[in-house]
């Protein structure tokens, strides 16, 4: 069944508000109020930027291709296409893995309103029932349009931590009154730099690996109709980023951390609310999952093609070596030249019908390899969840290396080299290239390049001087 424009957005936004919709009033905090509304207004503009140039390059796709990163990659530089995927596998990976920290946070405090065993208390135990259970069946949906229905539950508890959040601003209890700290309206003295949160910023906009199969998945694909999709999507995303931002930051001032969940006192409120960021977290790691799957797939694809094409060369590099010993025999000679000949000739049509660069390359993923790259996503998440517990460190990691990455510079890349490229011969031919295809080509130069800029500051800056607690 086709997916719909608002079936689209509903998928963007609850890739956008995941665990990064936490961290948004801690990344406030050396920023001041502010500059930190400043920050996330502009990286929501260079998040919508991003979205916007991946639809816009779309109609550069082979006919009777998906669009991805990988096939627009080769369309570029065939060579450069695998890289791109280990990015965002790289990036998809460890969002979902900051997903059930998440988990492993918060199900022990919503556990004790209820019960003191200590098993029940492990945060262990619940990441392995919730990945088990609840986040595998999910993963091993094919379509993110089967996810409609849980992304639209997880919206509903954002929109309930926006209510939580604005509830306990206007009317705090005596409780979080003691445990607010100083307020900095302008850059506050004596904190790390604003590039340790930075990628916080960039990380909580992040939904572009999901971009093409949203697209993939619409009736009509075409840019008027695409560019509402994430015009929409970004837009209330930075509706909800605003209010749980200033509300949260205004709430405890300098005394905020990476959860801010987790600093709300126990009550009833607070264990609905806990409970409603579980269902978000567990129901949009599949959308982390699907896109990290189909970039596994491709570096799979690509290593295997590459082992291949290493052996049809000393194959042949062979079969020279035999026709070239044979010299002295005419008759073998001609028989060995002649069947070579029309082998490669064969051959030669082969690739051009099946395998040229001008026809569409379908990779299909199913059935063993699904299955089997799926579990690997899995076990490996689990295994991470249960032995990391720093959650702001994760997201300033991967908003500084993945979110950069795929938000900013490969769609920055796509739009600068592919946009405008059927007037490459405009000189010749006269035509003149459109204002606003000149618009696209130059914003995505300089959103790759800010991308860069972004990528190498922020991550020397965390990884030297680390987020704040």
């Amino acid at each position: 069944m086709p997916a719909t424009i608002k079936s689209g957005i509903i998928t963007l936004l609850h890739t956008c508000c995941g665990a990064g919709i936490l961290a948004m009033p801690f990344a406030f905090k050396p920023f001041g109020l502010i500059f930190g509304v400043f920050i996330i207004t502009f990286c929501g503009l260079c998040a919508l930027l991003g979205l916007l140039l991946q639809a816009r390059v779309t109609k550069y796709i082979p006919q009777g291709s998906n669009a991805s990163f990988f096939v627009l990659a080769k369309e570029i530089n065939p060579n450069l296409s695998v890289v791109f995927d280990i990015a965002i596998a790289v990036k998809c990976f460890g969002v979902g893995v900051s997903y059930m920290i998440v988990v492993g946070d918060l199900m022990p405090q919503i556990s004790h309103v209820f019960t003191e065993n200590t098993w029940l208390l492990n945060r262990n135990v619940h990441i392995t029932l919730i990945m088990a259970f609840i986040v595998a069946p999910l993963c091993f949906m094919k379509k993110l349009n089967s996810l409609r229905y849980a992304s639209m539950v997880a919206i509903l508890s954002v929109v309930y931590l926006c209510v939580l959040v604005i509830v306990h601003f206007i009317a705090p209890s005596q409780e979080i009154t003691e445990l607010k700290g100083e307020i900095s309206y302008w850059f506050p003295k004596d904190e790390p730099s604003p590039l340790t949160t930075l990628p916080i910023f960039i990380f909580a906009y992040t939904c572009h690996p999901n971009m093409f199969s949203v697209i993939n998945e619409q009736t009509n694909s075409a840019f008027h109709n695409t560019k509402f999709i994430a015009i929409y999507s970004i837009a209330l995303a930075y509706i909800l980023y605003i209010i749980i931002g200033c509300s949260g930051y205004l709430t405890f001032g300098d005394n905020i951390t990476g959860n801010i969940i987790m600093l709300y006192p126990k009550s009833v409120s607070s264990t609905i609310g806990r409970i409603a960021i579980v269902f978000l977290v567990m129901l949009a790691f599949p959308l982390q999952c699907h896109p990290a799957r189909a970039s596994l797939h491709h570096i799979i694809h690509f290593i295997g093609k590459k082992i291949g094409n290493e052996t049809n060369q000393v194959e042949t590099h062979n079969i020279a070596n035999i026709v070239n010993a044979s010299a002295g025999d005419s008759n073998i000679t001609l028989t060995t030249q002649t069947s070579a000949t029309e082998d490669d000739t064969l051959l030669a049509e082969e690739l051009v019908e099946e395998n040229s660069s001008k026809q569409p390359e379908v990779i299909p993923l199913k059935g063993k390899r699904f299955v089997i790259i799926t579990a690997i996503i899995l076990i490996g998440s689990y295994l991470l969840a249960i032995s990391v517990h720093s959650l702001a460190f994760m997201l300033s990691i991967v908003g500084a290396t993945g979110s950069t990455s795929i938000s900013f510079i490969l769609p920055g890349i796509f739009g600068y080299k592919l946009i405008g490229s059927e007037y490459i011969d405009s000189d010749e031919s006269g035509e003149v290239i459109p204002t606003k295809t000149k618009l696209f080509k130059m914003l995505g130069l300089c959103l790759s390049i800010w991308g860069l800029i972004v990528m190498v500051t922020s991550l020397v800056a965390t990884l030297i001087v680390g987020p704040s607690h």
